[in-house]
């Protein structure tokens, strides 16, 4: 591996095996990450009509329930459920937030060690190592 593949520059040689040039193997690519946070999002909007799904629920179960000493129960249930499917569907957003800071801090990572390389790049164009 040369200096100057690392720094971005010419040469344009490729990795041992015929796979991709060496400075494209230290390049991070962000799109597994926006995917991820992608589908987080996607599973907190699907969480969404949950709260409102479990009530219509819970009236249809009521109507048929009335006078029955298990409705406090039912009701304490039907809160704990509310109760977690918000936590899943903050925990989503929180996630999907998280994942896409990785995406942006690793394509600033990757520019600063490229721009690290540059002034020893310049220094040794054309000179393999």
């Amino acid at each position: 591996m040369r200096l100057v593949d690392l720094a971005g520059g010419g040469g344009g040689g490729s990795a041992a095996g015929g796979g991709p040039a060496a400075g494209d193997e230290l390049r991070h690519s962000g799109g597994a990450w926006l995917r991820a946070a992608g589908g987080a999002e996607g599973m907190g909007a699907h969480l969404g009509p949950v709260r409102g799904e479990l009530a219509t629920a819970h009236e249809g179960l009521i109507a048929g329930t009335a006078g029955l000493n298990s409705l406090a129960e039912l009701g304490a249930v039907r809160e704990s459920w509310v109760r977690r499917v918000e936590s899943a569907r903050h925990e989503c957003g929180a996630l999907a937030g998280s994942l896409r800071a990785v995406a942006r801090a690793q394509g600033e990572t990757n520019e600063s060690v490229r721009s690290s390389f540059s002034p020893v790049a310049r220094l040794t164009h054309g000179v393999e190592r």
